[in-house]
């Protein structure tokens, strides 16, 4: 009886075929906060979601009210497997460039993680250097569960460090604008100069120095 032949489709020898494949095991959501501010650091979180303790009302954290975002954030510390917080600070985002020190806390709030993810879904089309399996998702921020915990985590803690910054530094009105580039921060730089927090490598911010020395 002659055998059946094989519906397997063969790839010429010539070439290489590869294949990525999810791996089972933890996922987790990464996602940063605060690019585009002319101050601070530049925060990044990790989270792995808790299947059997879903959390309602995550989304992109800048579709979220200051006291929406608060409260959540206490519910994902609380309810989350594992998460972690990380920064590129001031000097290191002026001496790698923003985009790089972004990549950077985001490789250490992974590195942070208790538990090791088998995959990372990264918010964004960038992925930081990492050695587990990895995938950048446009908008996920607004889509991933774990990514929307990692957003609100991010901006929470940053937001929170830009109060503290205010304190100490109450002319600059950093309690309100959060580091952005607003009418009322440029002319505070125009008036007071830069203070140490301020990243000297972008525009306003080296123009201001700049002057300084004319």
């Amino acid at each position: 009886m002659p055998s059946k032949k094989s519906s397997r489709v063969k790839a010429p020898p010539t070439e290489q075929v590869a294949f990525v494949f999810d791996l089972p095991g933890l996922v987790a959501g990464v996602d940063e906060a605060g690019r585009g501010p002319l101050a601070g650091p530049v925060v990044a979180a990790a989270v792995i979601l808790d299947d059997l303790k879903p959390i309602k009302g995550l989304n992109d954290s800048k579709k979220l009210t200051a006291k929406q975002r608060d409260k959540l954030y206490d519910e994902i510390r609380a309810k989350a497997l594992c998460c972690s917080i990380a920064q590129a600070s001031v000097e290191e985002i002026d001496d790698i460039n923003i985009l790089q020190a972004t990549m950077l806390a985001m490789k250490r709030a992974v590195e942070g993680l208790r538990l090791k993810p088998a995959k990372v879904l990264v918010d964004g089309n960038r992925l930081p250097v990492l050695d587990v399996l990895a995938e950048a998702i446009v908008k996920g921020d607004a889509t991933v569960p774990a990514i929307s915990a990692a957003s609100i985590l991010a901006k929470v803690t940053r937001d929170r460090w830009c109060a503290e910054l205010d304190a100490q530094y109450p002319q600059y009105g950093f309690a309100g604008h959060k580091g952005y580039g607003t009418a009322e921060h440029l002319a505070a730089l125009q008036k007071h100069g830069a203070c140490p927090e301020h990243r000297k490598t972008f525009s306003p911010v080296t123009q201001v120095l700049a002057q300084a020395f004319v």
